[in-house]
């Protein structure tokens, strides 16, 4: 085993002069006063080491003992993963006493002693490859696949499989015969690398289905494919936590995944506290039963926020190789981005635009790029669909993290100040965000087959009428209210129309909080017949208070439930509305 001293210390950046070899992302543990630190190499020059220590290096002197594990960092994988709040480096954070983590202590995700009820799926002579189903077990309502692990290359034969029955997670459920006749035990215990995706599918097509949120900005103007990626960058105090919450109630998700990498505690503690008591609309328990959380405050080591973001990744991928739909949730991943500057200038790197690294945009490319609608070994599909925040500073969206994101993520949902402080929730700006799933032949076929036959071009026109709302909202603010047409105020009107009862929603009320796909319909075209009449008005001061009525008649719908009695009741006094001023 390859040993080292420590020859320099730049805060968590540490040098260590080896006496054997060393692999990129290897693990070594360094030792302080009879603790040992973990840490992971970043980089090899020569005989020197350097690594980046996940915890604080205060009192690490030149000379302290360095021990490698000839492991790369890696997640344990297995039953018992699910509503456990883990930190970056998969420690149960449950298991740890005191208000402060301790530094040096780490814990094992798993159970070892837990038992499972399990169920072979495999038969004795399968033939198998690894990702492959071998048995199940039941973990919380989610039927947990005990699969061929990742690791194992080739074909192999079961040459025995377990009965069903109870059994902990490391005893031997299965024996395999790799092509040379040597046999491998199987348990239900699995590692698998971090930095290095679980590619055990068969096929992994461009996304072509919709991923339903329940929210309204998002499924009507710019939809999110299932196994696709988007992103949701603006200022503090725009709701980017809000939303993210909102959406992971009322996916159309098997289960979240939720990666706090570096936020502020507060948000972390609100988020330790919300989800446990969340209500969840798919299966009637609690949300946090189908949930994984990640966390790493901001207080907490920095080069943890970046393990923290490929330990959410490599545990998505893993369940979806049970053939489930997966929801990844990043906040936020301007604080990775911040981890790897500091790494970067601690490593005296040539420094990119704003000090980060030049080859960020590669690196956040090819983290995006591991989320994916995938078919496995036996046909089942299975997805990870990755939604981060974006925090830049000032709220500019020209820096390098939001930049580079754009380049990586499919969708772009643009939280606005303007929109915040005006209480327009949730507050993401419709001209600025947009979908490029929109642009995909297969989702385009999918939406208006499975919505409505003319779906995207009623998304289009919608998208139309906001873009000519804002134009004449812009010429009334410099001309004046009398010094423009009056078919400018209608303009500007039929999109505060639509703004207000399609964007906006109320994520606390039991009803507007989420919207069906089939309601969003019903309303969107709704609101699109009114807004393609002309109306008769003989000033503009008539119109204000004429669409105002409308905009109450039509809101308190959307606090109804669907096509209720006093849901119609309101659509009739709409319709009545309606053709009081319609020109015939």
């Amino acid at each position: 085993m390859t040993t080292g001293i420590v020859k320099g210390i730049i805060a968590n950046l540490v040098h260590v002069e080896v006496n054997g070899p060393v692999a990129q992302n290897e693990i070594c543990f360094i030792g302080l006063d009879g603790v040992k630190l973990k840490a992971e190499v970043i980089k090899v020059q020569g005989n020197i080491a350097y690594t980046q220590v996940f915890e604080s290096t205060r009192g690490l002197k030149p000379g302290s003992p360095v021990e490698f594990t000839q492991r790369m960092l890696e997640v344990k994988l297995g039953p018992g993963m699910l509503s456990k709040i883990y930190d970056g480096l998969q420690d149960d954070l449950h298991k740890m006493e005191g208000l402060f983590l301790n530094r040096g202590e780490y814990t094992d995700p798993l159970d070892e002693e837990s038992t499972w009820d399990f169920t072979p799926i495999a038969k004795e002579g399968d033939s198998v490859i690894a990702g492959d189903w071998l048995g199940e077990v039941p973990e919380n309502w989610i039927p947990h696949k005990i699969m061929v692990p990742f690791v194992m290359e080739g074909k192999y034969k079961v040459k025995s499989i377990a009965p069903k029955g109870n059994y902990k997670l490391i005893d031997t459920i299965a024996k395999l015969e790799d092509e040379d006749g040597g046999l491998h035990d199987v348990s239900m215990v699995q590692y698998w690398p971090v930095k290095l995706p679980i590619r055990a599918y068969k096929e992994k097509p461009r996304p072509f289905k919709m991923m339903e949120t329940g929210v309204r900005t998002i499924d009507t103007l710019n939809p999110i494919a299932e196994g696709g990626t988007g992103f949701t960058p603006g200022p503090f105090g725009t709701g980017k936590t809000v939303l993210q919450h909102s959406i992971s109630q009322n996916a159309e998700a098997d289960m979240i995944i939720f990666a706090a990498c570096g936020e502020r505690a507060n948000e972390v503690v609100e988020l330790f506290v919300e989800f446990p008591k969340l209500d969840d609309p798919r299966t009637g328990r609690k949300l946090m039963e189908r949930t994984i959380i990640i966390c790493n405050t901001s207080n907490m080591p920095v080069a943890a926020r970046e393990a923290s973001v490929y330990t959410a990744m490599t545990i998505a991928e893993y369940y979806r190789s049970m053939g489930l739909k997966v929801l990844l949730l990043a906040d936020s991943t301007s604080r990775w981005a911040q981890a790897l500057r500091e790494m970067s200038n601690r490593m005296e790197e040539l420094p990119g635009p704003d000090a980060y690294p030049m080859d960020l945009p590669a690196i956040i490319s090819n983290f995006y790029s591991r989320n994916g609608y995938v078919y496995l070994n036996n046909g089942t599909p299975g997805s990870v669909t990755f939604i981060g925040a974006v925090s830049p500073a000032g709220g500019n969206l020209k820096e390098p993290v939001t930049e580079a994101t754009k380049k990586a993520a499919r969708c772009f949902y643009a939280l606005s100040q303007d929109r915040a402080d005006s209480k327009r929730y949730p507050a993401v700006d419709p001209i600025e965000s947009y979908s490029k799933y929109l642009e995909y032949d297969e989702v385009r076929e999918y939406l208006n087959k499975n919505i409505s036959p003319t779906w995207v071009s009623d998304v289009y026109e919608a998208k139309d009428l906001l873009l000519r709302g804002k134009e004449a909202g812009d010429q009334i603010n410099i001309l004046g209210d009398d010094g423009v047409p009056l078919v400018y105020h209608q303009r500007l009107w039929k999109s505060e129309l639509l703004d207000r009862i399609i964007l906006q929603q109320d994520g606390f009320d039991k009803v507007d909080k989420s919207t069906p796909m089939k309601r969003q319909c019903y309303m969107l075209e709704l609101v699109l017949k009114i807004c393609r009449y002309d109306y008769n008005f003989e000033s503009f001061e008539e119109v204000q208070p004429y669409f105002t009525t409308m905009i109450n008649a039509l809101r308190q719908m959307n606090y109804l439930e669907f096509q209720s009695d006093r849901f119609n009741e309101y659509e009739t006094r709409l319709n009545e509305i309606v053709d009081e001023r319609r020109a015939k």
